[in-house]
């Protein structure tokens, strides 16, 4: 293992904007991904402490643990970059390069034992999603996305696959209950011009996009810890995502996201979102 001032030296000096940056923070990416799952398996279907937070969305005491060791590591080996979690407050949010993470996306499905939770690490750029990480670490799946290269799934490539036409798409959505009444007015006509559709998953959704199983998400009111890691994963793999308005995702979105393998559903699916709506929606 490297020392600390290596460490400290692989993020900062040489260039500010090119990929070197990126190939200097990959492993640090990565090595996040697997602090989180290593603390993560071993209290999966065991007893963890429970709390209700403001929103009454459940906070756990893995949900914690995990975030400040992430936070952690960035503080040890890129001391420069911000960080911004869901649980505490942010750190440096203004800096050039900022970490996003989302230590469990999915604590209801994590809690109740099932395994479509997912840890997310995303590192911004400017405001711009350059790097994320979907990993779900007790089965396996793992998928990185670097802007400017292909995105993987474990050691394989991930693409999306063709679907020219939504009455023959699969459409994933995490809970629509959860949308306040025009959002969920305006999915329900997406859902409605679909084939079939699937409720549940978080962010593994969009892996799955990633990975040719599915053809769209739609969801609504998601924070920026929620889908920063979703737009390099999504667009690496050839799909596209961005919010309801057809602009792509960035640290100001409203947090209205829509994915598409294939980009010839994106017409069909912007209008219908937008369709006798007003605009904008009601969040």
């Amino acid at each position: 293992m490297p020392d600390a001032a290596a460490l400290v030296h692989r993020c900062s000096g040489g260039e500010t904007g090119g990929v070197n940056d990126l190939d200097r923070r990959l492993p640090l990416a990565l090595e996040m991904a697997d602090v989180a799952g290593r603390l993560l398996r071993p209290r999966f279907r065991r007893p963890v402490a429970i709390e209700t937070k403001a929103d009454l969305s459940p906070v756990s005491e893995a949900d914690r643990e995990v975030e400040t060791a992430l936070r952690s590591l960035v503080e040890v080996q890129c001391p420069g970059d911000g960080f911004i979690g869901e649980e505490f407050d942010a750190l440096r949010p203004g800096a050039t390069y900022v970490w996003v993470v989302d230590p469990i996306d999915g604590t209801r499905a994590f809690l109740a034992g099932m395994g479509t939770f997912v840890t997310l690490i995303a590192l911004l750029r400017d405001g711009v999603p350059v790097l994320g990480i979907i990993d779900q670490p007790t089965g396996g799946d793992r998928w990185v996305g670097v802007e400017g290269r292909q995105t993987t799934h474990g050691a394989a490539l991930a693409r999306t696959r063709p679907c020219s036409s939504l009455s023959a798409s699969m459409l994933g959505c995490t809970d629509p209950s959860l949308m306040a009444p025009a959002a969920a007015a305006a999915f329900q006509r997406v859902a409605g011009a679909t084939q079939s559709r699937v409720v549940g998953g978080d962010g593994l959704l969009y892996g799955l996009l990633a990975s040719g199983h599915l053809d769209v998400v739609c969801e609504a009111s998601l924070g920026l810890h929620d889908f920063a890691a979703l737009r390099p994963v999504v667009t690496g793999a050839g799909g596209w995502i961005g919010d309801w308005a057809g602009e792509p995702l960035a640290q100001g979105s409203d947090g209205r996201v829509l994915a598409v393998g294939d980009r010839r559903l994106l017409p069909a699916t912007l209008g219908l979102l937008a369709a006798g709506s007003g605009w904008p929606l009601e969040r």
